[in-house]
């Protein structure tokens, strides 16, 4: 299985715990950390995914479940969001191929990243991506659990639709803004995988 390799940090000395408790009969800490070892492998996996090919589609930049989409009204876009818990894979993917415009980083509160408010309210990456004429919005925001947004992305970068582009650790929600003529494959309570699950396509 593979694995992010941020999950090394935790990892390592949480093994060096185990052996240590276990060379010295702390059999409950020794069993506590391992357990631990094993939640961080879970949390840290990184699976492969068949990335949809077809022209015009926007692929979910997270796994978990679409809590909210907000129809743009006005010069407003559209907003898909997408609540990620403990359980779900955690890297982050492009949801359209093009250049990187804009990463910026918002300090913010740390909310529940179920709650509606973490949108407007939580520190978050926005990244801005442009393929051709068409502008896409990723907000990695961080949770109640979640203190730390790791990008892997750079301004001028080049992404391909579904390509990892950050993490966000332990409970997150990300934010999709898209143009107002996108065409949604999803409604709310859906649960979508990064990188394979087709949210919409643009007309």
């Amino acid at each position: 299985m593979k694995i992010v390799a941020d999950a090394y940090r935790f990892l390592i000395p949480l093994l060096l715990i185990a052996a240590l408790s276990a060379f010295l009969h702390q059999y409950a800490l020794a069993a506590a950390a391992a357990i631990l070892a094993l939640f961080v492998l879970f949390f840290f996996r990184d699976p492969e995914r068949k990335i949809p090919a077809k022209d015009g589609m926007i692929v979910s930049p997270a796994d978990g479940k679409v809590v909210r989409i907000a129809t743009g009204e006005g010069n407003l876009p559209l907003q898909v969001s997408i609540f990620l818990s403990i359980f779900d894979v955690h890297v982050n993917r492009a949801p359209i191929e093009g250049r990187v415009t804009r990463i910026e980083r918002r300090k913010g509160r740390f909310r529940a990243a179920f709650d509606d408010a973490a949108s407007l309210e939580n520190e978050r990456n926005i990244v801005d991506i442009e393929g051709g004429n068409r502008r896409v919005e990723v907000v990695l925001i961080a949770g109640l659990i979640a203190r730390r947004i790791v990008s892997w992305i750079n301004p001028g970068d080049r992404l391909e639709r579904g390509q990892r582009i950050g993490l966000i650790r332990f409970g997150s929600r990300v934010d999709l803004f898209l143009p107002q003529d996108v065409e949604l494959h999803i409604k709310k309570g859906d649960h979508v995988r990064g990188g394979a699950s087709i949210i919409g396509k643009f007309v």
